[in-house]
């Protein structure tokens, strides 16, 4: 055996791309230790036939680097040791020794191996790799995916980078990754929330769900690859970067499938949630799809809405169309409580229930066609029961063409609308539905004066509405309803500026200080809060509403949410005055809260549990406008929070899934412990 200095050896390019390709592999071959002299090597011709993963003009160059390397002419096995770097099919690939088969074609790495391609990252102990046919296997393998370049990394027809040789000790270096972890942010995540949020809007939807998470790690007793699919033995997922991970999707096999430029496919075989590495819970769902694109996760959701459907109901969304131009998804609804106790809420009294009643099954629509990048067309509708004697009372739509111009991240937005049975909530007032309204809407972004803090954002409209009134001059004497038809032309200005009284200082982005149970360290601090809001409301009756209103509060949070007990208070508490002239015909619009108190606060009891109320009150009535508790189950991972209000009987569950970000090699998810058993590791 003799010792060759190696730097690296090229395959011959072919135009040909048929399905069967005959490649005749590399006849030279150039060695080189680092610091030595290079030297060229004669290799025998040698052909093959195989079925490409990759475009073979792609396959031009193969380099190997390391500190020694050895090269046995009889067996054709080049042996690297020390600092290897292997570079090939658009990825790089460090470990502490490397040998490689020329004959058969496979590389065989061992130690440290880490394997990058774009921003995902493999890492393990042995990785066998068969050149040219982009397929191999890892053991003991572990690593990140960054979801937003995942399919376009994984795309063996992409070129990632015009780079055609190693950067050398830097690159090693830098995908060894061996200093801990640092520098951990969290971003947006991904949320959903079922039920009603406080600004209800039923047709516009009444679940919110977006975000995603965009890097998660994961560990896996063994990968066997081809091309851009895999499957795992033993796979553990997490988003947590901290180990042992809080919340973790184990399943015994693993499936990932590219299906296409956008979406790529998991499918899972027993898998279930483990939070904090003892409680396992197993999951009903075996199939994840990672993209960009908002999902409801579940085979089902739970939500409440005493006011409409009656209590507590099931819903489950399908979507049947979605691509870069539709978006087509359907929801139907069960109204358990409605079914069970059809007068809990006694919205209707001639509603008998009952399992199989028309009436507690519904419907909710949402269909987005993207007409042009920022032309958008948006065609809503929900059913609150299937009677069709009484259709045209359980039916709400809404067609909006909304064009957005300006900056993508805060633009003007114009919006031509008809809304038919438009459902919402004025204050002391309560819900209010509007029978029809057709119009146009300018929003503008959000802008600041100057460099002053005061921020600001307008609003004009122009609508044909169709509504309730208790005017009874307004009204005919003989009528059929209480609803008059005007044309409405409002314009709204609104300016807030908050102003810091204190700030205090976070914590460490540690798993036991700042990230113990939230995601971002939680900053102590105290603003003060001033806000001026003027409306001004004409109707083609020749009547007004101008107001004027001025808000001041204060809001902060106590604590660092770090410690067992006790170690976080949020607050928020102001008071608003409201000069009004004439008030509007309707009663979806009209200004009746002159003084209003609003009040809130969210405390931690003990680790991830906080408890929260606010509620808003009316006091020159003294009237309760509305009041939520909420009771959250907070950690660094995920939030789970439950509300509800009595008031307004609604009710809603939010979950949120956490994004982080971070710096260095994340440590095993949990101490593994190799046995010795006679001598032997098992």
């Amino acid at each position: 055996m003799s010792q060759l200095p190696l730097k690296a050896w090229s395959l011959p390019q072919t135009s040909s791309l048929d399905s069967t390709i005959k490649i005749q592999f590399p006849k030279y071959l150039i060695a080189q230790e680092r610091g030595k002299a290079r030297q060229e090597f004669t290799i025998s011709d040698l052909e093959t036939e195989f079925q490409p993963s990759i475009p073979i003009d792609r396959i031009e160059v193969i380099e190997v680097i390391a500190d020694s390397q050895e090269y046995n002419r009889v067996q054709q096995v080049i042996t690297a040791k020390g600092n290897v770097v292997l570079r090939f099919a658009e990825s790089v690939m460090t470990s502490d020794r490397l040998e490689i088969n020329l004959k058969d074609r496979i590389a065989v790495a061992k130690g440290n191996v880490t394997l990058k391609r774009g921003d995902q990252v493999l890492r393990g102990n042995k990785f066998e790799y068969y050149l040219v046919a982009d397929r191999g296997v890892i053991f003991n393998a572990g690593g990140e995916i960054y979801q937003p370049s995942l399919a376009e990394d994984i795309d063996g027809e992409r070129e990632l980078t015009p780079e055609k040789t190693i950067l050398d000790r830097a690159l090693s270096d830098r995908l060894k990754v061996e200093q801990p972890i640092s520098d951990v942010t969290a971003t947006r995540g991904f949320s959903t929330s079922i039920g009603s949020s406080r600004d209800i809007n039923l047709i516009g939807g009444d679940d919110a769900t977006g975000g995603t998470v965009n890097r998660l790690r994961f560990e896996a007793e063994r990968i066997d690859f081809e091309g851009s699919e895999w499957e795992a033995v033993n796979l553990s997922l997490t988003n947590d970067p901290f180990s042992p991970p809080e919340l973790e999707i184990r399943a015994d096999r693993a499936n990932f499938i590219r299906l296409n430029s956008l979406e790529n496919k998991l499918t899972t075989s027993k898998s279930r949630l483990v939070l904090d590495d003892k409680l396992s819970v197993p999951l009903l769902l075996s199939t994840f799809a990672f993209d960009n694109r908002p999902s409801n996760p579940g085979l089902f959701n739970l939500a409440f809405d005493g006011e409409e459907r009656g209590g507590f109901l099931i819903e489950r969304s399908w979507t049947i169309v979605d691509n870069s131009r539709f978006n087509w998804k359907v929801t139907p609804q069960y109204f358990v409580q409605r079914a069970l106790s059809p007068t809990t809420f006694e919205f209707s009294e001639s509603d008998e229930g009952g399992v199989f009643n028309p009436g507690v099954f519904g419907l909710k629509n949402r269909l987005n066609i993207n007409i042009a990048p920022r032309t958008r067309l948006n065609n809503n509708f929900s059913l609150t029961s299937f009677d069709i004697n009484n259709l045209e009372d359980n039916f709400r739509g809404k067609v909006a063409l909304q064009q957005t111009v300006g900056k993508l991240d805060n633009p003007y937005r114009f919006a031509l609308e008809y809304n038919y049975r438009d459902r919402l909530f004025n204050g002391s007032l309560g819900f209010q539905t509007v029978r029809n309204s057709i119009g146009g809407v300018v929003t503008s972004p959000n802008m600041e004066i100057a460099n002053t803090g005061i921020t600001f954002n307008y609003q004009a409209s122009i609508q044909n509405i169709n509504a309730d009134t208790d005017r009874q001059d307004l009204l005919e004497v003989e009528r059929q309803s209480d609803r008059i038809n005007l044309s409405r032309y409002q314009g709204a200005l609104f300016m807030e500026k908050n102003f810091a009284i204190s700030r205090g200082t976070p914590l460490p982005s540690t798993k036991e200080e700042g990230l113990r149970y939230s995601p971002t360290p939680v900053v102590p601090y105290l603003e003060l809060l001033t806000g001026i809001r003027g409306v001004a409301s004409f109707y083609s009756n020749g009547e007004q509403q101008p107001s004027l209103e001025g808000t001041i509060g204060f809001q902060g949070q106590l604590g660092h949410f770090s410690r067992s007990w006790l170690d976080y208070t949020g607050f928020k508490f102001s008071y608003s005055q409201n000069l009004r002239g004439d008030e509007s015909p309707f009663l979806f619009d009209r200004l009746v809260d002159r003084q209003t108190l609003d009040l809130g606060i969210n405390q931690q009891l003990y680790g991830p549990i906080r408890l929260g109320v606010s509620t808003s009150l009316d006091l020159n009535s003294n009237n309760e406008i509305s009041t939520d508790y909420t009771i959250e189950y907070s950690r660094r991972t995920h939030n789970i929070t439950l509300r509800y209000n009595p008031v307004l009987e609604l009710g809603s569950f939010s979950l949120r899934i956490s994004d982080f970000n971070w710096q260095g090699n994340p440590q095993p998810f949990r101490d593994e412990i190799t046995p010795v058993i006679q001598g032997v590791e098992r």
